[in-house]
């Protein structure tokens, strides 16, 4: 079998509202529902086999680089070295 690698994706849009930006996201999401979503996004963007994961966080436009390193981190940090 050959080794499986992981490769950084993601989906960018926006919204409109005119209420403040803090009235505007919900904060009772479950993560059954962020199981919904990601299995979605499996179904539709990718072919069978591959496996995704998701980290659901929005970001101002001149952040999304840092937080794409971020979730890098966190996604390639092996096991051991997360322990310590």
């Amino acid at each position: 079998m050959a080794e499986k690698k992981a490769y950084p994706f993601a989906l960018v849009g926006f919204f409109v509202s005119d209420r403040d930006i803090n009235e505007t996201f919900r904060h009772d999401v479950s993560p059954e529902e962020i199981e919904k979503v990601r299995q979605l996004i499996k179904e539709l963007f990718f072919t069978e086999g591959v496996d995704v994961a998701i980290a659901p966080f929005l970001v101002p436009p001149d952040q999304v680089e840092d937080a794409l390193n971020e979730l890098a981190e966190v996604v390639f940090t092996p096991p051991e070295e997360k322990e310590n």
